[in-house]
């Protein structure tokens, strides 16, 4: 089916993600910070991010998101923010406008039909 790469420095939902979503016939890529799913994402080409907002720091995936918003290869593969800042003190620093790059946003914890219905709307149809 798909490419999905997940980013993110919780190795539990990596994992979980991981299991959930090659259930459902995807290709799984992982990478635990912002800087080494940039990369990867530049090499490898998914078809959908699964990103975190706090990793490496407090919006380490709003800075990501950017980079690939910057990057004409990357600018239109879809970007799932799944993350728990809105239970955190981090909450009031997430930006609420029109310029943050990411097609859905589901908060942790996420339950896996939840993700795999939004991932699957997200999809490009074959």
């Amino acid at each position: 089916m798909a490419k999905i790469l997940v980013i993110d420095d919780d190795a539990s939902f990596r994992e979980t993600t991981r299991i959930v979503l090659e259930k459902s016939g995807h290709t799984i890529l992982e990478a635990r910070n912002g800087n080494a799913g940039f990369e990867l994402a530049r090499a490898e080409k998914p078809d959908l991010i699964i990103l975190d907002v706090i990793m490496d720091s407090i919006l380490d995936g709003l800075s990501v998101s950017q980079q690939m918003y910057d990057n004409l290869d990357l600018r239109n593969i879809p970007i799932v923010m799944v993350t728990s800042i809105a239970s955190t003190d981090y909450a009031e620093l997430f930006p609420t406008d029109d310029y943050i790059h990411f097609s859905a946003f589901l908060s942790k914890p996420v339950a896996p039909e939840t993700l795999i219905s939004q991932i699957e709307k997200l999809l490009p149809k074959s």
